[in-house]
């Protein structure tokens, strides 16, 4: 196989990262000009995604849907950064409900804005469905056992003063820690739990850092930990975690995510996140959320998105994370 040749596939195929590489497709559409057998050439070098079929070669239609979807991160990413913020968490949280989305982006929505941003997002749901985000989550997670955690979430309207009650935030560190250790065994999960769904549905974030550090020094591990070990593959367990860490330590939240779309093997979903992240908090916290990426992971994060990203993709991703990335 030439050079070029294999310069096209990999363009082509990503070699199993984010986007495409269109620059080194239109380089090819130039000077392939008027040479069909060098295309004929790239399809039988290509394989997993041309197979002989007949005379022709045939395209997978797997090939092709994967192709689609590499080709429409950038669009997608641009309409996404387009759009008003309110609009933007009102579609993000409508593809939850209707379109399976996990239901972890409607915590973020929810946990990770501020209480104007939140009831934006909830009038423009309205406005665009004709129903309130309130009783679509509670109509179609009626059947999940964190369906009560997820209504509360997004209906809150927090207090964002600085003011805490220590001795309240002790008091129900106590309380969370009561409902995570009783839970199994038959008895209901502590996501079920309705002090915890009352302490994270309405406390406020500067609150809720203080319950959190209250629990560690009470319990001698911190509440991530205890959750962690009541099985974190459950989605249930994983959603409760997720808006504890959406609430209090969402810089750590965010690196997570982006480290999970990186990784190799990552699903659909996982994927989707990067660009939802690198939109949504570009002109936010970026910068501490590429910090906790290098404190967890050590490497920086830039980096990471540069190795496993591709094309005009990459360059958006590079430019929102506020990196100044060499190639």
């Amino acid at each position: 196989m030439s050079d070029e040749v294999q310069q096209l596939t990999r363009a082509f195929s990503g070699l199993g990262g984010l986007g495409v590489d269109e620059p080194a497709m239109v380089s090819a559409l130039a000077r392939w000009r008027g040479q069909p057998e060098k295309r004929s050439g790239f399809r039988r070098g290509f394989p997993g995604f041309f197979r002989s079929h007949g005379e022709m070669d045939r395209c997978e239609e797997e090939y092709m849907l994967h192709l689609a979807a590499e080709f429409a991160r950038f669009k997608n990413l641009m309409v996404l950064w387009a759009m008003h913020p309110w609009e933007r968490d009102a579609r993000l949280a409508h593809h939850v409900l209707h379109q399976g989305h996990p239901a972890a982006v409607a915590v973020e929505v929810a946990c990770t804005r501020s209480a104007d941003e939140l009831l934006g997002a909830r009038r423009a749901y309205q406005a665009l469905y004709h129903h309130s985000l309130e009783e679509d989550v509670a109509y179609r997670a009626r059947d999940k056992p964190y369906c009560n955690l997820l209504v509360g979430l997004v209906s809150a309207y927090r207090y964002e003063g600085p003011r805490v009650n220590e001795e309240v935030a002790r008091a129900e560190a106590k309380a969370l820690g009561a409902a995570v250790r009783s839970a199994g065994g038959g008895k209901p999960l502590a996501v079920e739990n309705d002090e915890v769904v009352r302490i994270l549905s309405t406390r406020s974030k500067p609150h809720l850092v203080e319950t959190l550090r209250h629990y560690k020094e009470i319990h001698g591990r911190g509440l991530e930990e205890d959750l962690g070990g009541h099985g974190r593959e459950e989605e249930t367990t994983a959603l409760l975690l997720e808006a504890v860490l959406c609430l209090a330590a969402p810089a750590k939240y965010f690196s997570q995510v982006m480290e999970a779309a990186l990784r190799d093997g990552a699903d659909q979903h996982e994927k989707d996140a990067l660009t939802r992240v690198a939109v949504t908090r570009s002109d936010r916290d970026m910068d501490e959320i590429r910090a906790a990426y290098q404190e967890q992971f050590g490497a920086k994060l830039e980096d990471a998105i540069a190795a496993k990203a591709h094309g005009h993709y990459r360059d958006a991703l590079l430019s929102l994370v506020g990196a100044h990335h060499h190639q």
